[in-house]
């Protein structure tokens, strides 16, 4: 069974200086984390933006440690508890940009992107949803990547960085914006660290890109890519559609929230039991799992990539961790939960409040059948041959639904779900999938 691939985003101006980082390790491991993820610790330029990377080889001076220890030095020392605690550490490496007073403007300035008017160009967005609004990042320098003007003194430079880190005794990195550098650069980059430590493990953020972009990734090598399932409504069809297309690409990661969104106990006003169901949700959806530092006490301020602070610690709205803990051992014990199988909603959308939807293991024998309630009213739910959707045999079956009392699973199952909880239940014995499954009939979504 592969090792469970979850991940607690320490972001790091939110916690202050390296030492005191150290100080929240037992508190992940404890809650069953296996990766810790860090955004950018490097020295940025005058915007103080994390992402505008001004040396790549020097730590930022908002983590210096206050004892004035080298910080380098205090950066090993942290990479060092962490693995003694089996958390193994990930860094953002940002290299589709850099900060637009990094030196490397001047030193290199053939690596990147001009304008019109032969200027360095500075990055930009359009909103999907308003084509005349334009965001630019003015404190950005766009390297140019299609094709590279110096593609062996470019990727030179990003294997000496990646190298550094590795050294220092990093265990993998998040590709930032992944999808804007080709594939094939990637793929050399990637192959040159895995020379040096062959169980590095990469990551590539791929949120908000269009699918030949994501496409284009498909020989980098990348162990691991995002998806956007947190943005799912659980009615349309384009979730599940583009999980199915993409799994075998590369397994994907979900997430409740992260540094970039808002933050869902804010959005939900609050309300426990939906930040429940959406980890739980994310931990059945994908191989991987990850939330932001705060997720798991209900934080409502949205981190800052520029303004964020230790001062924005937060008193909990809620307490998630027993649940998180509860949760994680769940997926790590569960095989099917590990793997990117085949996911299927089995009852039309627009049904019913009540989603059924029902995971496979490729070749290997194993089935999860989640039945999610989206409603805040409690939902009776009908089930009138389990068999059918889990496999035989009935003995096997498991209800895992973590901090509830076990349901008695039999093939002709009725039962009330609360609101907005999603229950599992698992068959190990469930044959792989062979064929289209079965919708429900009439009446069998659990609604009124």
């Amino acid at each position: 069974m592969p090792p469970a691939t979850l991940i607690y985003n320490l972001f790091p101006p939110l916690f202050g200086s390296i030492p005191r980082w150290e100080e929240h390790l037992d508190r992940i491991a404890d809650m069953g984390f296996t990766w810790i993820f860090l955004n950018p610790v490097t020295v940025p330029g005058l915007s103080g933006s994390l992402y505008a990377v001004k040396d790549y080889f020097a730590i930022n001076p908002l983590f210096h440690p206050e004892s004035g220890e080298d910080p380098q030095k205090a950066l090993g020392h942290f990479l060092n508890a962490a693995a003694r605690r089996n958390l193994r550490v990930m860094l953002d490496l940002v290299i589709n940009h850099t900060a637009i007073d990094s030196p490397l403007t001047e030193q290199h300035p053939e690596w990147y992107a001009k304008d019109e008017e032969g200027r360095i160009k500075n990055p930009s967005c359009i909103d999907p949803a308003d084509a005349t609004k334009v965001t630019v990042w003015g404190d950005l320098a766009e390297l140019e990547y299609w094709p590279p003007p110096d593609p062996e003194g470019l990727l030179h430079f990003w294997d000496q960085v990646i190298s550094y880190y590795l050294r220092l005794g990093f265990a993998g990195f998040r590709a930032d914006a992944a999808y804007k550098i080709p594939g094939e650069f990637w793929a050399r980059l990637i192959g040159e660290a895995r020379s040096l430590v062959p169980e590095v493990t990469f990551f590539a953020e791929t949120l908000g890109c269009r699918l030949k972009e994501l496409e284009q990734l498909s020989s980098a090598g990348f162990d691991f890519i995002y998806n956007s399932s947190k943005w799912w409504d659980f009615q349309e069809e384009w979730c599940l559609e583009q999980y199915n297309r993409f799994r075998h690409l590369a397994p994907s990661i979900s997430f409740p929230e992260t540094h970039d969104t808002e933050r869902l106990a804010y959005a939900l006003g609050g309300n426990v039991k939906a930040a429940r169901q959406r980890y739980l949700f994310a931990a059945l959806f994908s191989t991987g799992l990850m939330i932001p530092a705060g997720f798991e006490y209900g934080f409502k301020k949205k981190l800052n990539v520029v303004n964020t602070r230790p001062e924005d610690w937060e008193s909990p709205t809620y307490d998630l961790t027993k649940y998180i803990t509860q949760v994680n051992r769940m997926k790590r014990n569960c095989p099917v939960l590990l793997e990117e199988g085949p996911l299927m909603r089995i009852n039309s959308a627009g049904e019913g409040p009540v989603v059924f939807l029902v995971k496979f293991r490729d070749e290997r024998k194993g089935r999860v059948l989640a039945v999610i309630n989206t409603s805040r009213e409690e939902q009776p739910v009908e089930l009138s041959d389990l068999g059918e959707i889990l496999g035989d045999p009935p003995s096997a079956w498991q209800d895992l639904t973590p901090d509830m009392i076990p349901l008695k699973l039999k093939p002709s199952l009725n039962f009330t779900l609360a609101p907005l909880r999603l229950r599992l239940f698992y068959n190990p014995q469930g044959e792989p999938v062979v064929v289209e499954m079965p919708k429900l009939g009439e009446g069998d979504s659990g609604s009124d």
